[in-house]
This record gives structure tokens, sequence and C-alpha cells, in this order.
């Protein structure tokens, strides 16, 4: 059956009328274009300024989706008096560099996920950002979903009972030319950067911090994990299965197992526009959101409504969730044999 209340609302993220967010863009690439484009639906954000290495790309971007000034190099950008965040879309391996030129020059940054290649160049650029007073936060724009937000409030009110398992997946059908950026390690390359974050922030949002991990991983010639699976266990006795791979499409799906009931998050599952309760006894409940654009524009919201509010970090994708999941992922990296 249909959720009677609440489906088809994209107000889980506050939406206030709030003054002008001068937004940035370092890194004109892919997942800036799709970021860029759902900008405009974000109340009050003015599409400020493109910083890129080449001046021909960022001009280019900045005609191509409407912003008004263009930057030759980040540098550039970082020091525009008229821009007040900026969004870090570079490759993994160019994050930490980026970040901290535009946190020199006191612009708060949202830094696309994962925030940096490890933990510690993790915890230099929050300690950077602490020290300059200014913003800052990781762009995994899953948790800030309006459906995710929904699924983490029914979890915590207890409707599917005590969490005993976790099932996620990500995998794309590949496989990448070995010139390619997810085979190249200098790059942060493999599939748990790029995909294993989101199935190990979804069972991380629900249950936290586990007590073991384990993982395996076929890695492909240049040293990078091709395909890999990890298990996760929490004190209490909760476990999550989860895996990632860029040579091999899975379902994408996320299921979330409770005494009580389970939660379905269908293809899709790190961006979902809709998901499924069952329960016992009672007939299947979907849950339904209705929303314009990629999705990207939820984290925009929460950067814009923290910036007006005076918080140095969100709330919704705190900076020791941040650092919790780059230690986790570390690990990881270590169990399977992988180093950039």
């Amino acid at each position: 059956m249909d959720c009677p209340t609440g489906a088809g609302r994209t107000d889980t993220v506050a939406i206030m009328t709030k003054p002008k967010v001068r937004w940035g863009i370092v890194g004109p690439g892919g997942i800036a274009a799709q970021f860029a484009k759902d900008l405009p639906l974000v109340p009050g954000a003015e599409l400020a300024a493109v910083g890129s290495r080449s001046a021909a790309t960022a001009t280019a971007f900045a005609e191509r989706y409407g912003f008004a000034r263009a930057h030759g190099s980040y540098a550039e950008l970082a020091a525009d008096p008229d821009v007040d965040v900026v969004y870090i879309a570079t490759p993994h391996a160019l994050h930490l560099d980026a970040a901290l030129e535009c946190i020199e020059g006191g612009k708060a940054v949202l830094v696309e996920k994962p925030i940096t290649l490890d933990l510690p160049s993790a915890a230099r650029l929050v300690a950077a950002a602490r020290e300059k007073n200014v913003f800052l936060m990781e762009a995994m724009w899953m948790r800030l979903n309006p459906a995710i937000r929904k699924i983490v409030e029914l979890v915590e009110d207890g409707v599917i009972g005590w969490v005993s398992s976790i099932h996620a997946d990500f995998g794309l059908h590949g496989p990448f030319p070995p010139e390619h950026r997810l085979r190249d390690p200098k790059l942060g390359g493999g599939a748990l950067l790029d995909l294993g974050v989101y199935p190990i922030n979804f069972a991380h949002m629900i249950l936290g911090a586990p007590a073991s991990v384990q993982a395996r991983a076929h890695l492909t010639p240049e040293g990078v994990d091709e395909t890999t699976g990890i298990l996760l266990g929490w004190q209490a006795g909760a476990v999550a299965a989860l895996t990632c791979s860029i040579n091999g499409e899975s379902r994408n799906a996320a299921t979330i197992s409770g005494t009580e009931g389970r939660i379905e998050v269908g293809p899709g599952f790190f961006v979902p526009r809709e998901f499924t309760l069952h329960r016992p006894n009672r007939e299947p409940e979907k849950y339904e959101f209705d929303f314009e654009g990629n999705g990207y524009q939820f984290e925009a919201i929460e950067v814009g409504r923290c910036l007006s509010a005076g918080e140095l970090e969100s709330p919704l994708m705190p900076q020791a969730t941040t650092l919790e999941i780059m230690g986790l992922v570390d690990t990881i990296r270590e169990e399977i044999g992988v180093t950039y």
C-alpha cells in the first residue's frame, strides 16, 4: 500500500528563505555538471564562479551552466571575494590540495566523496577547516536524500525492531580499460572509493561504527580493487554484507532486516525516490518521494542552512562521521592489499 502521509514531500531537509549563498565549483567534470544542474533548485543559491586548471574549460562550463565567472586556476577561485562556498569535484587524489587552498582562502567547502584518499589526509583537512573557522562537509549526497532520511527515522523509531542485518551492493558493468581513472592507483582508482563508500555509509548510517571488519577482493593488474566483499560486525550481534565492483553490474540495492520487519530499497539505493516497508501480517507500505533534479540539491540545501545558521559542520554529515568512515575504508584497504 502507498504511504498515506509524507509521500511525495521533499522537505526532509528544511528549505527556508535565506540570504543568497554564492557557489563556486572546482573541477568542472561530469559530477560537477550534475551538481550544477541541481543548483537552480536550491533556494538562495547563486551560481558565482567556476575554477579549472584550464581557463577554456572553466569558461565553457560557466557558459553552459550559467555561472557568472570563470577562473583559470584553483587559486583564483579560492581568492574570489564573491564566492561563499566551493564544491570540490576534482578526482579523489586532488581533493586534499584543492580543498586546502579554498580553506586557506576563507571559503566554506563541500568536498565530493570520498573526502580524501585516506584518514590522515582527511584529518588534516578537518584540522585546517577548524583552524580557519570555516565550514567543511563531505558530499555524501545519499545521507541527505529525503527517502534515506525517512528510512533513518523509521529505524530509529523502532518500526522494524532491532536491526539484525544489512545487505547492500554497488557494481558497474565494466570492464574498464587500463588507462581509465577507475584503474589508476594514483587517482584513487578501484571499486572501494568510488562505489564501496555507499554501502559502507549506508550500514554506518543505520548501525554506527562496527566492532569487526573483514574484507576480500580481486585486484586489477594495476593493484586497485576490481571487486570487493566486506563483512562488518557489531558488538550487539548485527552484521552487514556489502559488495562493490567495477567489473560486474549488480542490483545496486539495499535491505535492512530487523526483528519486526525489513526495509527494501531498490536499484539506485544511493539516490532513492522510493522504498518499501515490509512487516509481518501487513500489506507492504510503499514510501514515495517525488523530487526534481538528480538529488544533489539536498546536500546544497543543507550547506546553505548551515552557513545561514553559522554552523561549521552539518549534523546530518558531521566531520566525525567522515573521519570514522575513512578509518574504516583504510582498514578495508589494508585487508585487501590496496595502496595509493
